[in-house]
């Protein structure tokens, strides 16, 4: 991988640089803006019933948050105490006390009238409960009898009917460990996690290019490169704490572009809390934004590469780096030709962006020495997903942007646990330390002293569209066992997700709160299994940040609830009671155990066996993967990857779709209004000429739908790209196609093309041929 080890924290400049400044009015009074003093207030009253514990929280363990990896307030990039809100708004979580017991049994009906933000804050899963179909509420029951009785009807069905699934929802290294290992055990594979529907693609495309499945480099090649690009990717809304890893670029000269259909408020003007001048003044990020069509990045950035290949012909050596690629890749001429024989015409209207500014991006990079590719679900949450990465590498390998100082591809997480999802094998393509094939498959069977399954598991939409089998199919899905998740509000089209919900036999939800999924009824029965938090869970737990930082948590003195149990027990528990006859060959008897055996299953992480203090952290595959060009591929070179145009094709008088966050945390919506540009939740974000072209003007009710659903909202003027709008996630959910998959990742498509209306124009003709013909048009397009 690497053997340059990471450096270690910088300090930010110590005397301001008012050029910088976004204004000189202080706290940017009268601007939409977040407020991060009123913010941290309002964390600190909703903790006041549990301030020491929330303190101790805050500045003992690893952030539940995004996956920059703070530990305490600090983190392994920058001198300073680091606090963002999204970490704030997420502590409740922690420290809440438990539901009422005449709330917490209520008649489901009246649960069901709460939506998840509400069902959020009645507080903690106390105690285990059961509900039989039927049956009006629920009831409480002992750990002994959910464990039994889940365990009696895994034993009663075919292990390709029982699938699991973990969220990213605070989950350490240790428990998506032991669930990895549970389910093979009890003869699944089909086990998953949520980075499917984030960065599945990313690293379906790392792997076949570069041979990693990880960021190939550290936040600190931020600071310093000369160009930092943000492909899809909210970092200023998504990763708060990022925006001081782009103030210390801007401060050391970095050129800063985003690359984007909406022009993304946050990512060009930002306060900074913890950077004083900031805070006052507000800091000017971003240099250029390159404002794409949805799913146009493809053609731009075949484009890119097309001016420097025209380049090359001009001046060759002028663009490309011809040592690098003949040295460190395969494909070249391949890729050459390829890209010379587009169109320009067609990568113009595909991409949305004319030749020459095309062009100024890449004169921009062939100038630069280095670069860093940063990039987030813009780019994966696309069918054609794994496509998109691969062309950012193809770009970093022509231009030798790999495996130094100041340059990498990092696809950055947006949840602080995800990263090591997969690498603990809680995924149906892969097992601890490698992939779910051959020599992989060989060496865990002599590490677990058990045989694997070895079929193919299925991804977590396919598992649930598998409820919905005929009763006979012996992949039909009877017991859906998930720690955290809300597919109701993650997965496009509810309304199936939720039939695929009732139709299972068993559910098992295990998690630290109610969510609306949880409330769904089930076909014979739905048991809800209280979960302790990472900061309660006996000898602590670890997670990984999207740079490979392996941090340790420790357990956090603290009120606890009485019945929670550590994820990972209940997984071992659960394990002994389906198979008591080979209950000795499960492990896994505490976290120091786990960790040992985790530093055997995966040998990138040999060091978490060391990991038992606040503090210890260490960096797997060091600074740089890849580095000095050489790739972990069979012949330690990368490959450069012809990649085709997507089909993007838009019936006239239709928009392209996509969504995008507010003020949330992944699905968790903390804010009804979104602070960077004072949209709410059924806001429509649409460039004003496209409005205008339809007689619209600014809160005018409008109807978006297709002919998977219709989304109800107003109008929004935004600065995005015309022929493109922007609706809130999840909410927009309704109109994404339901069981279209990228076809190497298995990532669900959250993109679409849809008919913009007037409500009263839709209503007014909702009952006839109107609509119906309206939405018939739409049977053209692709997927």
């Amino acid at each position: 991988m690497g053997s340059t080890k990471h450096t270690g924290r910088i300090s930010l400049p110590s005397r301001p640089d008012p050029s910088l400044w976004v204004s000189k009015v202080p706290f940017g009074l009268n601007r939409i803006k977040p407020r991060h003093i009123r913010d941290t207030f309002k964390a600190f009253w909703d903790n006041r019933d549990q301030l020491p514990y929330a303190a101790r929280i805050l500045t003992q363990g690893v952030c539940d948050g995004c996956a920059l990896g703070v530990s305490g307030l600090y983190d392994q990039t920058l001198n300073g105490p680091h606090l963002c809100t999204t970490r704030l708004n997420v502590l409740r979580l922690n420290t809440m006390p438990a539901i009422r017991e005449e709330v917490l049994h209520a008649d489901i009906d009246e649960l069901r009238r709460l939506d998840s933000t509400a069902l959020r804050k009645l507080g903690r899963l106390p105690y285990p409960l059961i509900r039989r179909k039927g049956e009006r509420r629920f009831s409480r029951i002992t750990w002994d009898e959910a464990l039994n009785e889940i365990a009696a009807k895994i034993r009663s069905i075919d292990p390709k009917q029982l699938a699991f699934y973990l969220t990213a929802r605070g989950i350490t290294n240790e428990s998506y460990y032991t669930a990895a290992k549970v389910a093979r055990f009890l003869g699944t594979n089909h086990i998953d996690n949520a980075s499917r529907i984030c960065h599945s693609p990313s690293k379906t495309a790392l792997k076949r290019s570069v041979g990693i499945g990880a960021s190939s480099c550290s936040y600190k090649d931020w600071i310093g490169t000369d160009v930092l690009v943000f492909w899809g990717s909210v970092a200023a809304n998504n990763q708060p704490v990022s925006t001081k890893y782009m103030y210390a670029a801007k401060r050391k000269g970095t050129k800063i572009i985003v690359i984007n259909p909406y022009y993304e408020p946050s990512m060009d003007q930002y306060w900074i809390p913890s950077i004083a001048e900031s805070a006052l003044f507000g800091t000017k990020l971003t240099d250029d934004f390159y404002q794409v069509h949805i799913g146009g990045d493809i053609a731009f950035m075949n484009g890119v590469m097309k001016h420097w290949f025209e380049m090359e012909e001009a001046d060759p050596g002028s663009a490309v780096d011809h040592e690098f690629v003949r040295v460190h890749t395969n494909g070249y001429e391949e890729l050459r030709t390829h890209v010379m024989a587009q169109d320009w015409a067609l990568l113009e209207s595909s991409s949305g962006l004319s030749r020459e500014r095309m062009g100024d991006f890449a004169r921009m990079l062939a100038a630069a020495k280095s670069a860093v590719f940063v990039w987030s679900m813009g780019l994966t949450q696309h069918r054609f997903g794994t496509d998109n990465i691969s062309q950012v590498a193809n770009l970093a390998l022509l231009r030798g942007f790999l495996g130094r100082e100041h340059c990498g591809l990092m696809p950055i997480r947006g949840h602080s646990g995800v990263q090591g999802s997969g690498e603990m094998g809680a995924d149906p393509f892969s097992l601890p330390g490698g992939e779910f094939k051959g020599g992989d498959i060989e060496r865990i069977e002599r590490l677990w002293s058990f045989p694997l399954p070895k079929w193919q598991g299925d991804i977590v939409g396919v598992s649930l569209e598998n409820a919905l089998l005929p009763e006979e199919h012996e992949r039909k899905l009877k017991v859906f066992y998930t720690s955290g998740g809300n597919f109701l509000e993650t997965m496009p089209d509810p309304e199936f997700v939720e039939r695929c919900l009732a139709d299972v036999e068993l559910r098992v939800h295990q998690d630290i709160i109610l969510n609306t999924s949880t409330l769904v009824d089930a076909k014979e029965t739905v048991i809800v299994l209280p979960a302790m938090t990472r900061y309660e869970q006996p000898g602590g737990g670890t997670s990984t940040s999207t740079e490979r930082m392996v941090y340790f948590s420790p357990e956090i003195e603290g009120p606890r609830m009485p019945e929670a149990r550590a994820e990972w027990a209940i997984y071992v528990d659960l394990a002994a009671r389906v198979k008591p006859e080979a209950k000795h060959l499960i492990g896994c008897e505490d976290a120091f155990a786990i960790r040992e055996e985790i530093a055997l299953a995966a040998p990138n992480y040999d060091g978490i066996q060391h990991l038992r203090h606040r503090g210890d952290v260490f960096q797997w595959g060091g600074a740089w993967l890849c580095e000095g060009g050489n790739c972990p591929t069979e012949d330690g070179r990368g490959t450069l990857l012809p990649i085709e145009l997507p089909e993007l094709r838009k019936p006239e008088g239709h928009f392209y779709v996509t969504t995008r966050r507010g003020k949330q945390f992944n699905s968790m919506v903390y804010s009804e209004t979104d602070p960077f540009n004072g949209a709410d939740r059924y806001d429509v974000l649409m460039n004003e000429l496209d409005g205008r072209a339809l007689l619209l003007r600014e809160g005018d009710a409008i109807v978006v739908y297709n002919r998977y659903g219709a989304f109800h909202g107003r109008v929004k003027w935004e600065r995005i790209k015309e022929g493109n709008i922007e609706v809130h996630w999840p909410e927009g959910n309704v109109l994404i196609p339901k069981g279209v998959y990228e076809p190497f990742a298995g990532i669900p498509e959250y993109n679409t093309t849809v008919i913009v209306e007037k409500a009263e124009t839709y209503h007014a003709f909702k009952d006839t041929k109107y609509v119906e013909r309206r939405i018939e048009e739409l049977e053209t397009e692709s997927g």
